[in-house]
């Protein structure tokens, strides 16, 4: 990356960045060492974001984190719905080359909430509709988005048995069965489903990255089984994993 014409407005970006792809405020030291930037900066940069709302101190523990304005913006970028109008027409793109259906969801607490489904002609309605929340566990964007979170991340979702919702029967009952669940989604780089949702039906999911790293959607193609026998599953997640990673791309403005 060349040298930036604007060096102050980088850094301030850099800066809150890293800031959220923290877990909690961090001294501005900290900030500094990361980003490879001279201490008086950073504190020049955190006060004047402070004095806007973007960055909170915390004085007593002598560290920063995000603030409301950070949160605005977010909230703003959620009611622009940008991860739909953008989904979409890869989606699209991805069904029509397929011929099944397909569609993109979001986490939300152990729930998905699908966010855009495109159905393939001649394909039945799918209880994957827009708006619908499904148990994260039992779907294939569901895992292929909790294969993508920290160990503790998953284990605070998934406290005990009883946040093991059933819907067929089928599907992990218990924590240390979704760990393995989820390492073998990690190892073979796409997450399935059999059965868990809809009898006779299966899917294949990959999850979508966003700037910094963490998990901000998945994409799924669903089909009757019997259409897709599992030796293909391997070459279906093949294109997912082409539409997921233009869509991180889409997301990250690259």
């Amino acid at each position: 990356m060349g040298e930036s014409k604007v060096p102050a407005a980088e850094n301030t970006l850099r800066i809150l960045g890293h800031l959220a792809a923290q877990r909690g405020p961090v001294p501005a030291a900290g900030i500094a060492s990361a980003l490879g930037l001279p201490r008086s900066t950073v504190y020049h940069l955190l006060a004047v974001l402070a004095e806007h709302g973007f960055v909170l101190h915390f004085p007593e523990a002598r560290r920063y984190g995000l603030g409301v304005a950070a949160y605005e913006l977010s909230s703003a970028f959620s009611r622009q719905q940008p991860l739909s109008r953008l989904g979409r027409p890869i989606v699209a793109a991805l069904v029509d080359a397929l011929g099944e259906s397909g569609h993109v969801a979001v986490l939300h607490g152990r729930d998905v909430v699908y966010i855009v489904e495109e159905r393939a002609p001649r394909r039945p309605r799918l209880v994957t509709d827009v708006g619908v929340r499904l148990p994260a566990h039992l779907t294939a964007s569901g895992r292929a988005l909790l294969a993508s979170l920290p160990a503790e991340q998953l284990r605070a979702l998934y406290p005990d048995r009883d946040a093991f919702e059933e819907r067929t029967g089928a599907g992990p009952h218990s924590y240390a069965e979704l760990r393995r669940l989820v390492a073998a989604v990690r190892e073979r780089g796409y997450a399935t489903e059999d059965g868990d949702v809809t009898p006779g039906f299966a899917s294949v999911a990959v999850s979508v990255r966003d700037h910094a790293g963490w998990p901000a959607a998945g994409i799924a193609v669903t089909f009757p089984r019997e259409n897709v026998p599992p030796e293909r599953w391997e070459a279906l997640a093949a294109r997912v994993r082409d539409a997921a990673a233009e869509l991180s791309r889409r997301i990250r403005g690259v």
